[in-house]
């Protein structure tokens, strides 16, 4: 009697183990081509879950197939009923096995096909690598908010839409689990585009929420709906149906059901930040409302005294408006940061404003956004700003600024490394937003004299938005620092000649002192004076160009309208003998001091200028200027020993000197003959 044979040895017998690899291979191969071919053909996602699941339902099945029925010439047996002497499952495994390579072979070559085709494009340059995140998988959890549209009659009530907008962006960006792309860069797209795919391929989102605001007397209509990219599917949509006074809840209620959406899981203090009411008081969240849209759409100085003015508005109707104290506590630091109305923007204002609503709201971002700007853009404490950042940041991980702003203080610290991580973070979620591109390449890549990479950053900003005139004369200026005399006129020839924005004239009366055109030097500066009304007098660039008129027209040689400019600035920068000249963004003490050096007081001059070193201590941007500026004027009243020591060490410095700069500015002409002035420069242009 034959010895019963095992069940491992049936198995092998029955092909089952040979089924079971043929099988894996082939659904790897349908799950890999439905993966790539249904979505050409926009078929929607959920297909290619139901392959999934239909293969992995169908693999026992096939298992128990081959293990009860054979198929022979006769057609499909049960094993019961064929002889043992009349099996062919030998032949039938030779053909799986033939089946399975055959598989496995196509199934190879898909794989190198992916493998090929997701390597990045040759094209892309090393220096753009450093202006731009690298090309990733889009998170499934992103998404970006586009611009609602305003279906209102009147059209003044644009600001409504936007600002219902923004505030389901904001409080979107504070749910760690996502990511949330900034309103800077999606402002541009329209409320509802056609080439989705397009938009989210730029933005780097997997989803996209689109809406509309109606707004008629005291009642709101808002419509959302939340669409899949890749597929045009629509998730979610929902519409709203509220009066004026009860509208707050809005936005907390669309921003938890997206993330319920995306099943992005929120914590408790995510969940109270997203669906918290900012206010009940109507007029008061109506004004806030005006004040966002100001601060959003109009980018100017006139234009943020008004927005200041709504968010002051906005307190005085709900003092415990924390949302609104906050916003008023950091665009009036913005002011007083840039010497605009400061009677009205003072440091008291300030910080009366950012601890107001830390008071009201501890656990706000804005509060602690509102505390950063204060310690940085009146306090100049660094270190603090960079805490309380780091506290905003941790309460909205997703807000895009605050990685900028972060990365602001700690060019100030000296921190260069993780100021470029976070320039980099912050262009991941806003990567259409050329002000930060422009701010990358021309205030911190310049500083470290990595020009390549700073050019891209700038082109990059061009890109964005074409023929802006910041950009443009931070090009230019990026060419002056390299020596690049005649590419950086080029630039400047792009912007119309007639511009009077600040850092235009800037350049261009730095463009024109390096060539040695002191005539039209002048001529620039004084029509660029001639054009500030008295808002704009007070503040430090127009101080600062008064005094650079002195020392044009004295290169020129015109003494008596050289003094004449000099004591003009010096009434401007200190009134009287009481004012303190403290430190700001701009280099306020060290252009007293170079005023007092052209009205050849060297005694004050001299003190001055150590005096602003001792100010920017501690400051990596502002020092290396204070301690040039020192040099200069050691250099001019003689003192050639100590300016010559002090130039090494600005040029190695990040934020330092240039040698193109040593070579083109008249203030160094007192040490051109000294051998140690021409080593120098000879030593650092090879």
């Amino acid at each position: 009697m034959s010895e019963k044979p095992s069940f491992f040895s049936e198995l092998k017998r029955r092909n089952v183990y040979k089924v079971a690899v043929a099988y894996a291979v082939a659904s790897w191969l349908l799950i890999q081509i439905a993966t790539q071919v249904f979505p050409f053909f926009e078929i929607p996602n959920w297909t290619v879950r139901l392959v999934v699941l239909l293969l992995i339902a169908g693999f026992p099945v096939a298992l128990t197939f081959s293990w009860a029925f054979e198929i022979t010439p006769e057609g499909i047996k049960r094993e019961s009923e064929i002889e043992s002497d009349k099996s062919i499952t030998h032949h039938t495994g030779r053909k799986i096995v033939a089946l399975t390579i055959a598989l496995a072979v196509i199934a190879a070559g898909l794989l190198a096909f992916q493998l090929l085709r997701s390597k990045p494009s040759g094209t892309t340059t090393s220096s753009r690598n450093q202006v731009e995140p690298k090309a990733t998988e889009i998170p499934a959890k992103s998404i970006a908010v586009l611009p609602f549209d305003n279906l209102s009659d009147d059209k003044s009530n644009a600001y409504f839409a936007e600002g219902i907008q923004d505030e389901i962006l904001t409080r979107l960006s504070k749910i760690a689990a996502l990511k949330v792309i900034s309103r800077t860069s999606t402002q541009k797209y329209k409320s509802a585009p056609d080439n989705l795919r397009e938009v989210g391929k730029q933005l780097g989102v997997a989803n996209l929420l689109e809406g509309s605001v109606q707004k008629i007397a005291n009642a709101v209509h808002v419509n959302v709906q939340l669409i899949r990219v890749a597929t045009d599917e629509h998730l979610w949509a929902e519409s709203y149906n509220r009066k004026l006074d009860d509208v707050f809840g809005v936005e907390g209620e669309v921003a938890s059901a997206i993330a319920d959406q995306l099943n992005a899981k929120l914590s408790g203090t995510e969940q109270r930040a997203v669906t918290d009411k900012p206010t009940q008081n109507a007029a008061a969240y109506d004004a806030y409302l005006r004040a966002l849209s100001i601060e959003h759409q109009r980018y100017s100085y006139n234009a943020y005294q008004e927005a200041a003015a709504q968010y002051a508005t906005a307190v005085q109707l709900d003092p415990k408006f924390a949302l609104a104290w906050a916003r008023l506590g950091v665009i009036r630091s913005f002011l007083y940061f840039n010497g605009v109305e400061t009677k009205a923007n003072s440091p008291d204002a300030v910080r009366q404003a950012a601890d107001t609503a830390m008071s009201l709201q501890p656990d706000l971002a804005e509060s602690w956004i509102a505390q950063g700007a204060y310690r940085y853009r009146v306090l100049r404490d660094f270190a603090g700003a960079l805490r309380a950042y780091d506290e905003a940041r941790k309460r909205a991980p997703n807000n895009a600024l605050v990685y900028q702003y972060m990365a602001y203080v700690e060019r100030r610290l000296g921190h260069w490394k993780e100021a470029e991580e976070h320039y980099k973070k912050d262009a991941e979620l806003d990567p259409r937003d050329f002000q930060l591109f422009v701010s990358y390449g021309s205030e911190f890549l310049s500083y470290l004299r990595r020009y390549d990479e700073a050019h891209a950053a700038l082109d990059r900003a061009l890109q964005i938005s074409p023929g802006d005139e910041g950009a443009l004369a931070n090009n230019a200026n990026l060419f002056q620092s390299e020596g690049r005399l005649p590419e950086a006129a080029a630039m400047l020839a792009r912007i119309p000649a007639d511009s009077t924005d600040d850092y235009v004239v800037l350049i261009r009366v730095w463009q024109a002192t390096f060539e040695r055109r002191f005539d039209d030097a002048i001529a620039i500066a004084e029509r660029k004076l001639a054009s500030i009304g008295p808002v704009e007098s007070g503040r430090t660039s127009n101080k600062a160009l008064l005094m650079q008129l002195g020392y044009f027209y004295e290169w020129a040689g015109k003494p008596n309208e050289a003094r004449n400019a000099f004591e003009r600035a010096l009434q401007a920068l200190k009134p009287s003998a009481t004012t303190t000249v403290a430190a700001d963004a701009l280099g306020a003490p060290q252009f007293l001091a170079l005023t007092y050096a052209g009205l050849n007081d060297k005694d004050k001059a001299i003190a001055q200028a150590k005096q602003a070193v001792s100010d920017y201590n501690g400051d990596a941007v502002n020092q290396p200027p204070a301690e040039w500026t020192l040099a200069q004027i050691q250099a001019r009243f003689g003192d050639f020993d100590s300016a010559i020591a002090t130039l090494p060490h600005l040029l190695e410095v990040p934020a330092g000197l240039t040698t193109a700069n040593l070579k083109f500015d008249p203030f160094w002409d007192p040490l051109r003959k000294d051998p140690r002035f021409q080593k120098l420069i000879e030593e650092k242009s090879k």
